[in-house]
């Protein structure tokens, strides 16, 4: 069976093969999806291609490929390290042979123990960017808040330890299982929060941070109490709190591209969990002048504001 879905000229690139310094070569597996993420994974490998300087061939995986096509085609080129961009992506790869290397990306988090076998680069943002960040916006802060599901974010929150020391702030953590949990949590916050002291971070947690209706509860509750909501998905800004980072997609893409080609040239990144660092800041100005602070784009490193003018 012929590999389907995949393109060989990616965003219009020739089909050839990337051939590095030692003679391997590399691919990018990623899913095949319609807008608005279709564009996102487009904007990744803009940046691999810009970093490498050559074609790279893309192999676009849907419902239809199988892993012996795609390793066949792999094979072909003579691949020996993947970019695998996407949960579908990784899945592709993970079913790869052993002698082809692996660096995923545009993924949240796997399982700590699948990790180890690669290195990822989660889209979680480095928490000592979140927090270095809070120290440019709201430099009175000395405590921030964090309510997360451990089965998703345990890995996250001990950096985040590690990052919140070295700045003064004292980062206090909650864990929770479910979604009634997570609620109990929120209302001790509002409930124990100082105005311009407290700070209210929500990690990117499917369980923790309920978007229909715990969401907006928050953000009304500290809105009326005077206290930050900070966030690692911008989508939060727009609709109230303060900041937010968010992937960098071409930067991204440069990032996995050196990855690759360390692997290829035998310097072996470490495996495991990598927080984002090539992320962007989003601002809500309704919400800074809300809380009394003024938004300096250039000092504070701002890259998008909301309400949108």
């Amino acid at each position: 069976m012929q590999v389907l879905g995949w393109w060989a000229a990616v965003a219009g690139w020739p089909g050839s093969t990337l051939r590095a310094a030692e003679g391997g070569a590399l691919a990018v597996v990623y899913p095949e999806i319609g807008e608005p993420f279709r564009s996102v994974f487009a904007s990744i490998i803009d940046g691999i291609r810009e970093q490498v300087r050559q074609a790279v061939p893309g192999f676009a995986v849907g419902t239809e490929i199988t892993a012996p096509a795609l390793a066949d085609e792999l094979r072909k080129r003579e691949v020996r390290v993947v970019i695998a961009l996407g949960r579908s992506g990784l899945k592709a790869a993970e079913a790869l042979d052993r002698s082809i290397s692996v660096v995923a990306g545009c993924v949240l988090a796997v399982p700590e123990a699948q990790a180890q076998a690669y290195t990822v680069y989660s889209l979680a943002p480095d928490p000592a960017l979140i927090f270095a960040q809070l120290r440019r916006m709201l430099p009175a802060a000395r405590r921030v808040w964090a309510v997360h599901d451990p089965q998703q974010n345990a890995w996250l929150m001990r950096l985040a330890q590690d990052a919140a020391r070295p700045l003064g702030l004292e980062l206090t953590t909650i864990e929770a299982g479910d979604l009634q949990r997570a609620t109990k949590a929120y209302q001790d916050i509002v409930a124990a929060a100082e105005p311009q002291r407290d700070v209210l971070w929500l990690p990117q947690d499917s369980t923790t941070v309920e978007e229909a209706t715990l969401l907006p509860l928050v953000l009304q509750e500290a809105w009326r109490r005077n206290f930050a909501v900070i966030s690692s998905n911008a989508q939060h800004v727009r609709r109230g709190a303060l900041f937010a980072l968010y992937p960098d997609n071409a930067a991204m893409g440069r990032s996995l591209a050196q990855s690759a080609m360390d692997t290829l040239t035998g310097k072996r990144p470490a495996r495991g969990l990598r927080p984002l660092r090539d992320v962007l800041v989003a601002a809500n100005q309704r919400t800074a002048a809300h809380l009394g602070l003024e938004l300096d784009l250039r000092a504070q490193r701002i890259a998008k504001l909301y309400p949108e003018s």
